[in-house]
């Protein structure tokens, strides 16, 4: 049994719509497309470079896939070292493509799923090999998350917030809890988290176990209003 880990950029208000840059994903009229991009510094890179040092198997979405296919098999050496190193590692890494639309994927050891996503993201799973990566792909995601099928999150917040767009947690999303196991910030003010599934939500309350008559009475007055 392998884990698949959803790793992705979002704003403070949840969004993580194009990050990359305006073309992207510019559904549904979004126009802050490329939001990411002047955030990045040294620690950002490094943490990126040390989560694709170890070796896994990718998932992708039809959009994504076909935003990464675009580029990453044409990065050479000029573009530097880091991205080379990274060019050189996703080119080689086993992809998995999730899409209704695509009837053949040529990137290099690239698979089209078949039949529900869902089935087959849970065989994946449940077979040997290295964990599965999700790299944006946000309608996949949301399939992912309604069936409870992420393991681990590595989310990376950034400091802004942009308005309506697509959202990581949808409102499909199963319920549960989550522990954070590892953070870094960086100069800019990107919170790199990565959290892990914790079981259900253990709900509490911190209301007086016995309660004033004016307590009720507010309560219920509140109850009212929020009505």
């Amino acid at each position: 049994m392998r884990d698949l880990i959803v790793s992705t950029f979002m704003t403070l208000d949840g969004v993580m719509q194009a990050p990359g840059g305006p073309e992207e994903d510019p559904s549904g009229g979004f126009e802050q497309g490329g939001w990411s991009v002047n955030y990045w510094d040294e620690v950002m890179g490094a943490v990126m470079g040390e989560a694709f040092a170890t070796p896994y198997d990718l998932l992708l979405g039809r959009k994504t896939y076909e935003i990464f296919a675009a580029h990453w098999p044409h990065v050479g050496e000029a573009e530097g070292d880091a991205e080379a190193s990274g060019a050189a590692t996703l080119n080689a890494a086993r992809k998995y493509v999730a899409s209704r639309s695509l009837e053949k994927v040529e990137w290099n050891n690239s698979t089209l799923l078949e039949g529900d996503v869902a089935e087959a993201v849970a065989q994946l799973k449940a077979q040997d090999g290295p964990d599965i990566m999700v790299q944006g792909s946000s309608n996949l995601i949301q399939t992912l998350l309604e069936h409870d099928l992420v393991d681990e999150f590595r989310v990376w917040t950034f400091p802004l917030v942009v308005g309506p767009g697509k959202r990581l947690f949808g409102e499909g999303t199963a319920p549960g809890g989550l522990k954070l196991v590892d953070s870094k910030t960086s100069s800019t003010g990107v919170f790199m988290a990565t959290y892990r599934r914790a079981g259900d939500i253990e709900p509490g309350s911190f209301a007086l176990e016995n309660p004033t008559a004016e307590e009720i009475e507010r309560r219920q007055h509140l109850a009212d209003e929020s009505g």
